[in-house]
């Protein structure tokens, strides 16, 4: 079975761009200046960015978790949750690692640069290629072990900054299996129906990436964009967000809504395969990242996928004869292709049938 690593791997981000030195930059460079012609979605119309629409928070101890999360998933795509048993000095751990490494010199975070065709390690956004202009924003990526890349940041404090990230990471795991179940349930989809989860459900082979992100304070927040609008090709993301906000979603008839930063919350937002599996009744959603002109926001994004060699496709529950397929089949692999090729494009040439909202009546398809 073909690792996460090597899927990254062969579909490569060329990137050819140098390392700024954001602390160093008083004015904002023109690479780096964004307007609403830079993509195809407005950028900071205001008038688009509504107040008055919630993204849900939902209690995951709550009976009904399974009916609200569907209902959130198909009307919004994204939601926050609470009472996660994760305890918050994990939170707090992961976030002062995160912040030691970007407040590292340039020179030496880049002794962990990640390679030209390689994902992990430190960089911009792989997404970079696909826009004229440059991101506001660092990152780091890790997939499986960090200890290579750790050495060279930390070479005698390694080992508790890897403690760290392992303990995270099993964390994350364990509650994105519990969503997980949590999604598949409102959807009617039981153990016995998904085999590659495992004869306990348990989803072991799943595959995982974690994303450490900086988004250092902006001269000009205004005209920057920290993460450019995207859909992630994922199952589904957890997010957790510092005290900085920034992170929005775009709704349909409302524009892009702001997430805030919950105390002792997590984003979780749906992402391009669930869409698959769900036959489009879960829409992955489309989100960016705002930048602050004098606080760092940093998050860490937990990536969580099938097993590289499992074919995800519309589940056979959710398809018949008066609502088809809506998608072929195929592994996270040959998404993370088609991804890499047509980017926010990706689901509709992955697409067998022209219209979703034609399909679908809510009266015979019962979600939640």
């Amino acid at each position: 079975m073909p690792s996460l690593s090597e899927a990254f791997r062969g579909h490569p981000a060329y990137l050819h761009q140098k390392h700024p030195d954001f602390n160093s930059l008083q004015e904002l460079p023109d690479s780096y200046a964004w307007t609403q012609h830079d993509h195809e979605y407005d950028h900071h119309d205001q008038n688009s960015c509504r107040g008055d629409q919630t993204v849900p928070v939902i209690d995951l101890n709550d009976p009904n978790a399974p009916k609200v999360i569907g209902h959130a998933c198909k009307t919004w795509g994204v939601f926050q949750v609470v009472n996660h048993g994760i305890p918050m000095s994990l939170f707090s751990d992961i976030q002062r690692a995160g912040q030691t490494l970007f407040s590292l010199p340039l020179h030496q975070k880049l002794k962990a640069a990640r390679s030209p065709d390689g994902v992990c390690g430190y960089g911009c956004a792989r997404m970079s290629s696909f826009f004229p202009k440059l991101m506001w924003s660092e990152c780091f990526t890790i997939l499986e072990s960090p200890v290579d890349h750790f050495l060279q940041l930390w070479p005698h404090d390694y080992a508790k900054y890897c403690e760290i990230v392992v303990q995270y990471e099993e964390a994350m795991k364990k509650l994105a299996g519990k969503v997980m179940w949590l999604m598949l349930t409102s959807l009617g989809i039981s153990k016995e129906d998904l085999k590659w989860a495992g004869p306990r459900g348990e989803f072991n082979g799943a595959c995982a990436a974690l994303h450490l992100n900086s988004y250092p304070s902006c001269p000009d927040p205004d005209r920057a964009m920290g993460l450019a609008p995207h859909t992630d090709s994922t199952l589904l993301t957890i997010l957790y967000q510092n005290n900085v906000s920034g992170l929005q979603v775009l709704r349909e008839g409302a524009g892009w809504v702001t997430v805030p930063p919950l105390p002792e919350a997590l984003v979780i937002n749906v992402g391009d395969l669930l869409h698959i599996l769900s036959n489009g009744l879960y829409p992955s959603v489309l989100h960016r990242v705002l930048v602050n002109r004098t606080r760092q926001r940093f998050s860490v994004a937990y990536l969580y996928g099938p097993p590289t060699n499992v074919q995800i496709s519309p589940h056979v529950k959710l398809i018949g004869p008066s609502r088809p397929a809506l998608y072929r089949p195929m592994t996270w692999n040959e998404y993370l292709d088609t991804k890499a090729k047509h980017f926010n494009k990706a689901l509709s040439y992955v697409q067998l049938c022209a219209s979703i909202n034609s399909l679908f009546d809510n009266n015979t398809v019962q979600v939640g």
